[in-house]
């Protein structure tokens, strides 16, 4: 049993975090959305995997960087954290692309 994948996605999502926080991206624009906004965005990433495995798309494969544990047949107990992790930084990403934007379009207004 090893746990590097699983602590690979802790370190990552801690480091999406802090940029969050550091730079007022996502989270503090609303909290309270910001969590609604991750929850629905893991569900429905949680229910098209669990879709996919019930299809024969999606098995477990082995890896020596990995828990072993499942949750699930073909859901390894990292895949739930790494759903987590990859909505979460969807929606840092998504709203720092906003702000790049929104500064890019302010400084062509100014200068034209």
């Amino acid at each position: 049993m090893s746990l590097v994948y699983m602590a690979a996605l802790l370190i990552s999502f801690a480091g999406v975090a802090i940029i969050d926080l550091r730079h007022r991206l996502f989270f503090a624009q609303g909290a309270r959305r910001a969590l609604v906004t991750v929850a629905v965005g893991f569900a429905v990433l949680l229910i098209v995997d669990i879709i996919a495995i019930l299809c024969g798309l999606f098995l477990i494969g082995s890896s020596p960087y990995m828990t072993g544990i499942t949750i699930a047949p073909h859901m390894p107990i990292e895949e739930p954290l790494f759903l987590l992790f990859l909505s979460y930084l969807t929606m840092v990403l998504q709203t720092l692309v906003a702000r790049v934007q929104d500064r890019l379009r302010d400084r062509g207004t100014a200068r034209g």
